[in-house]
């Protein structure tokens, strides 16, 4: 907050460290607190989240979850149990929003078919629900026209596009992102090159 920021989002979705703890595919603690059962495997993200919003409070505090996918051969054997127990304790934590990623993200960029859905994690959690994950415009105007979300995040598309809202907003063609330069250690190709509308040959 000292940064001038006005809120934080815990990430623990995608392989990382917390996510790692979560799911029974690679939590193999045995001994603690931290492995075996739902619960325990839960504790230490909710931990985490209590944390930063007993420094930030629990209203500047988001949380981003991906049950489903098998980024970093991180898999669940029950992800909907998993997002649904997830998804009520962040409820009861109070946190500002939810952050979903699609089931159909099963693994990075790919967009598969599934039959689970996020909305019984929509249900636990109660307040301000984001999903993400392949969006379009039209898919994320549906989304919330039909109470399946709050918000929509974009990701890719947005680093390819700086001026995204306005682009959406007069249904102006989008930049094409470049896969490639997603994880570059130069500054600036594939972050801040992307034009913006007026930059654009009339």
């Amino acid at each position: 907050m000292e940064a001038g920021f006005d809120g934080v989002e815990i990430h623990a979705a995608h392989g990382y460290l917390l996510d790692q703890f979560l799911k029974d595919g690679v939590n193999d603690r045995a001994n603690d607190a931290y492995g075996g059962s739902l619960a325990n495997r839960c504790r230490l993200a909710l931990e985490v989240v209590a944390a930063v919003a007993g420094e930030v409070g629990a209203g500047r505090v988001g949380v981003r979850l991906s049950p489903y996918t098998e980024h970093m051969d991180a898999t669940d054997s029950d992800p909907d149990a998993l997002g649904g127990n997830m998804a009520r304790e962040l409820g009861r934590l109070g946190v500002l929003y939810l952050h979903a990623v699609e089931p159909r993200m099963v693994r990075p960029y790919e967009r598969g078919e599934t039959r689970h859905s996020l909305r019984p994690m929509r249900d636990a959690f109660g307040g301000t629900f984001v999903v993400a994950g392949g969006y379009t415009r039209e898919d994320g105007d549906r989304a919330v026209a039909g109470g399946y979300a709050d918000l929509v995040a974009f990701g890719r598309v947005f680093l390819a596009n700086p001026d995204l809202p306005r682009r959406f907003q007069l249904g102006a063609p989008l930049n094409e992102y470049d896969r490639k330069t997603f994880y570059t250690a130069d500054p600036v190709v594939g972050y801040t090159d992307y034009p913006f509308l007026d930059d654009l040959p009339k």
